[in-house]
């Protein structure tokens, strides 16, 4: 999962360039990028764009395979096992003509360590970042790292001179609603480069000609437009009408429609997203409930819902078979997966009302449940199920579905009991998942953890398992952080998403599980 040293050479042969083709590709989803600013959000829409902009050190191509983005080389230092060595891209420059050198990283990976960078979860470990010459930086990290390189595959770089010249040094503060130039503005070294952006109505990226990957990708578009349409009916008539030529997240009730449409095909697969129900089991009382407690707090309630909601049903009744029930919010792919611990229990109403009144809420009570409407697959509809489903034990359950960027930003200001949310896990390691949804929110660590849980054993295993050399003992605290966790019932999964992707049948791009398109692979069939 993870290799102590890593020499990547150039890109293999067979990838012919092809950049002199010309074409325009108009591209849709749901959701817009929250931000430009590449540090702001940790968050999937928001990388899938900044990726068209940005390069990172490292990057996870269309097979989620590790590649060479702006490191050539990275390894441990061979005489520190603190240090990890990156050799830095030469002859690159940025959108507007500056020269990359190591101190672009250096000034990259410090302001992703800022307190407003969602991004700093990822880099707890590091000490400091340091240039040994132009085109060398050094990472000292506090302990061994063995993940170091894993974390990096969404952290972008940035030019130094252009965030100064622009005053955004430090990253923007999004919970707090600020506004900077990089929130509508980029300077990146990416394939594409912004020629104009209107938030959640339209952005235009052109071809970046001076790219330094230009003879490696097939770089086949010329012109990339993205629209994203919030309406799952008018995300597939553009499609249908020829308005937009590739459809990111195909509802699931229209994937059939679109495979057997004229023109059209889908491609799909298995996401790296696992979706699920979050609660404030931390609070000694919930601010939407009728109760003068906390019926979370009590781990019968929590078993209760558990048993309540039908992962089953959803996946028959909503996703249209487009889903696989999750036990545990990691997918099969990554590092720490236990088949045992992800084995879904049918659901007993019974056992579920048993627990309730056992727990003292035998006649239920009532709470309000957070949705986003425009994140995920069926978001809405997921969370109506659950309404319906939870009401079968007493809970009586008030809908608020609204758009990401209110959830999201609400969500960041703890200001939900009760709330859904989905989980990538771009490392393929466990310790990812611990380090933002179960460890105690400390700091940089637990800043995706709106549970209020707190165990001082998993959060010694989350330090650890980031730290640990051997794999063999690794895997071990691995192993036992998810039974405590799962044993605990901490959050509620619901299931690992799939994913759709639809677009004209002459495309030739294929479904990534990061569900993050890289533009610069995609081809055209002549």
């Amino acid at each position: 999962m993870f290799r102590k040293t890593l020499l990547v050479s150039a890109m293999a042969a067979a990838m012919v360039a092809s950049a002199a083709h010309a074409e325009t590709l108009r591209w849709t989803r749901s959701a817009d990028g929250l931000t430009l600013d590449p540090h702001s959000q940790n968050e999937g829409p928001t990388h899938a764009l900044n990726h068209q902009i940005f390069d990172v050190l490292i990057y996870q191509d269309m097979d989620v395979e590790y590649q060479p983005g702006l490191a050539t080389e990275w390894h441990v230092h061979e005489d520190d096992p603190h240090v990890w060595v990156f050799k830095i891209r030469e002859g690159v420059t940025f959108h507007e003509g500056q020269a990359l050198t190591a101190d672009d990283v250096v000034f990259s990976l410090n302001r992703a360590r800022h307190e407003h960078a969602d991004m700093r979860g990822l880099l707890t470990s590091i000490k400091e970042v340091r240039a040994e010459d132009d085109y060398t930086v050094h990472v000292e990290t506090h302990d061994p790292n063995p993940l170091l390189p894993n974390n990096l595959t969404n952290l972008f770089i940035m030019s130094r001179e252009w965030a100064e010249e622009h005053g955004v040094e430090e990253p923007q503060n999004y919970a707090a609603g600020e506004e900077t130039h990089a929130v509508r503005n980029a300077n990146g070294t990416g394939p594409f480069r912004v020629v104009s952006r209107e938030p959640d109505v339209r952005t235009v990226l052109v071809r970046n000609d001076d790219y330094w990957g230009i003879d490696h990708y097939p770089m086949e578009i010329s012109e990339l437009i993205f629209t994203p349409i919030e309406s799952a009916a008018t995300r597939v008539a553009a499609l249908l009408s020829g308005e937009v030529d590739l459809l990111q997240e195909t509802p699931v009730q229209d994937i059939e429609r679109l495979a057997n449409a004229p023109g059209l095909k889908n491609e799909q697969g298995a996401e790296n997203r696992t979706i699920f129900l979050g609660m404030d089991i931390g609070s000694t009382e919930l601010r939407t409930a009728d109760t003068d407690d906390n019926p979370f707090a009590d781990r019968r309630v929590r078993e209760a819902i558990d048993l309540a909601v039908d992962q089953t049903t959803i996946q028959r009744a909503v996703m249209r078979g487009n889903s696989q029930p999750a036990g545990m919010i990691a997918p099969p792919f990554v590092n720490g997966y236990s088949e045992v611990l992800d084995e879904v229990l049918p659901a007993d109403i019974d056992r579920a009302n048993e627990l309730m009144a056992e727990a003292g809420y035998g006649d239920g009570f009532r709470v309000t449940l957070h949705c986003p409407n425009d994140r995920y697959v069926n978001d809405e509809q997921i969370c109506q199920a659950v309404v319906s489903m939870l009401a079968r034990i007493g809970i009586t359950v008030d809908l608020v579905a609204q758009t990401r960027s209110l959830h999201f930003a609400e969500l960041a200001r703890e200001e939900y009991d009760f709330y859904m949310l989905g989980w990538g896990v771009p490392t393929m390691d466990s310790e990812y998942v611990f380090n933002y949804l179960y460890h105690t929110k400390d700091g940089d660590r637990g800043s995706w953890n709106f549970t209020g849980y707190s165990d001082e054993r998993v959060d010694e295993l989350t330090v650890a398992m980031g730290q640990e050399i051997d794999e063999e003992a690794r895997n071990a605290m691995i192993e036992e952080a998810w039974q405590i966790v799962h044993d605990e019932i901490v959050y509620v999964p619901i299931h690992h998403q799939m994913l759709t992707w639809s677009m004209r049948d002459d495309i030739d791009f294929k479904v990534q599980s990061e569900n993050t398109p890289h533009f610069k692979y995609l081809k055209f069939n002549d």
